[in-house]
């Protein structure tokens, strides 16, 4: 392994694609150890849009799936160096729990601990419309540390299809962790 290890948080939110594609990518990569929660509701959303396998399909791409419930798992302790965390998607519910520091399953606790320790924390927000509460909650998160990245597609690169767009953002999420190597995600347009 090349010391490089990354969290990969699913939360209940619809876009269940986001996080199978974060996956897909970060194992792409090679030489990093990829350590992967789900919630219970993420649980039923892959289920619905990725297909009953899905679960398992990310569990065989990993180096290690943990329980939503097992507090004491190595990612809930800041001594357990990872190079940071990506939650996608990120549920409101999920966004708020770490906005006020509920920490009270390992997704949350994993993301609580980034932030403690200074570390890169990707939250992939999935609501839409906002209202004033969770625009409070983003604005409250992202002073405590976390980058909240709406999963807002990139049209200047004229995508040809969802997968395209799933694609560019897993990327640009995977951009922000700051990894060793070039970026994955495409420059705008006119750029080196």
């Amino acid at each position: 392994m090349s010391g490089i290890r990354v969290i990969v948080g699913i939360s209940g939110a619809s876009g269940a694609v986001l996080g199978v594609r974060v996956v897909e990518r970060l194992a792409a990569l090679g030489d990093i150890e990829i350590h992967l929660v789900v919630s219970d509701a993420a649980r039923r959303t892959l289920a619905l849009e990725c297909g009953p396998q899905a679960l398992d399909d990310l569990g065989a791409s990993v180096h290690r799936h943990h329980p939503v419930g097992d507090i004491g798992a190595t990612i809930a302790s800041g001594a357990f160096p990872v190079s940071g965390m990506i939650v996608a998607p990120c549920s409101m519910q999920t966004l708020s729990a770490i906005a006020t520091g509920r920490a009270d399953t390992l997704l949350t606790r994993a993301a609580d601990v980034q932030l403690k320790e200074r570390r890169r924390l990707v939250l992939l927000a999935r609501e839409t419309p906002l209202h004033l509460g969770h625009l409070r909650a983003m604005c409250a998160v992202t002073e405590i540390g976390a980058i909240v990245m709406p999963p807002v597609p990139a049209f200047h690169q004229r995508p040809a299809s969802v997968e395209a767009i799933v694609d560019h953002l897993a990327a640009r999420a995977i951009d922000l962790l700051a990894l060793p190597g070039p970026p994955l995600a495409q420059n705008w347009p006119g750029l080196p």
